[in-house]
């Protein structure tokens, strides 16, 4: 119920900022190309000595990479960015361990017949997947994800709504394709993120491989936001909806990201975010009293919460 709440609360202010952005607009039109990037390094120290209260010493670092570019000519907009994150932590008498790792690539083009509309016919291009191995610790010796599995792509096209597709955009596509990938043949086989499982023999002999690729075709809904709340406090907003034509049409994942950024000057900022998922092919494994023997559950609601100061740059 809370993150309904929450949902309506920024959809709500979304609809009042937009009436603030026509003069935006009319800045940005004149621009043909617009590039931006911005990296960032947060870390985060805990150290104990002759503490009684007892904890162990811990360092933590999130990098981030933000990479945009646009090029605007009268009624044509092409927008490209690449988000990459990666983070590790290390505690005391512990091995070094991923917290984030993340790589997505969006390209999305619009057309729309003249300026008097915010109506865009758009197409788009979304790719995530991830740069090393995921594991369940303090599990090291059976990866649960690696490079390409799980890796996401998304193509469709649709209409796109926006006065300034920068700031707030409304797309929807009614044709989009999405194809998961699992390259890593032991977890294809094992059926993991909604791939089509190994077959196998009485005796436990692989008859057939795990399909490494799941298509589907279907509804696309997503929502892009930003703006300053406060002096100095911004908001990011970016929630997705999909359902697939074929296989369940209308259980509906969701991808929701929302995060808050304290600006305390040009080089540090302090950040909140909450991201929520739910994917129904994605299955929960729970370990059973028998030792390295796992039992599948359904899908269940995924999220991560962030917070961190550091260091920003703009080039």
């Amino acid at each position: 119920m809370r993150y309904c709440l929450l949902f309506v609360v920024v959809f709500s202010f979304q609809l009042v900022k937009a009436q603030d952005q026509d003069s935006i607009v009319k800045v940005l039109d004149t621009v043909k190309w617009v590039q931006k990037n911005q990296a960032g390094l947060d870390i985060n120290e805990v150290t104990f000595v002759n503490w009684n209260a007892g904890g162990s010493n811990s360092v933590s670092a999130l990098f981030n990479l933000v990479s945009s570019l646009r090029y605007k000519k009268d009624n044509l907009i092409w927008k490209s960015s690449v988000r990459t994150r990666y983070g590790i932590n290390k505690q005391e008498n512990q091995k070094l361990r991923k917290t984030e790792d993340e790589l997505e690539l969006i390209s999305s083009i619009g057309y729309r017949k003249d300026t008097l509309t915010n109506w865009y016919y758009s197409g788009r291009l979304n790719f995530k997947t991830q740069y090393s191995n995921g594991y369940t610790y303090p599990n090291r010796d059976n990866p649960i994800s690696r490079f390409m599995s799980p890796g996401y792509l998304f193509i469709g096209g649709g209409v796109e709504y926006g006065k300034n597709l920068e700031k707030l955009s409304f797309y929807f596509s009614p044709l989009t394709f999405k194809g998961t990938y699992v390259l890593d043949q032991k977890l294809a086989d094992a059926g993991s993120f909604g791939v089509e499982p190994a077959v196998y023999d009485e005796l436990g002999n692989r008859i057939e491989k795990g399909e490494n690729a799941r298509t589907e075709m279907g509804i696309l809904v997503t929502n892009a936001y930003e703006t300053e709340l406060l002096e100095n406090i911004y908001i990011r907003n970016q929630l997705s909806f999909y359902t697939d034509y074929l296989n369940s049409f209308g259980n509906v994942d969701v991808d929701w990201e929302i995060v808050f950024d304290f600006k305390v000057n040009s080089y540090v900022k302090a950040t909140l975010g909450s991201h929520l998922k739910y994917d129904n092919d994605i299955k929960i494994a729970e370990e059973t009293i028998n030792e390295d023997e796992f039992l599948e559950r359904g899908a269940r609601v995924q999220w991560k919460q962030l917070l961190g100061v550091g260091v920003t740059m703009e080039f």
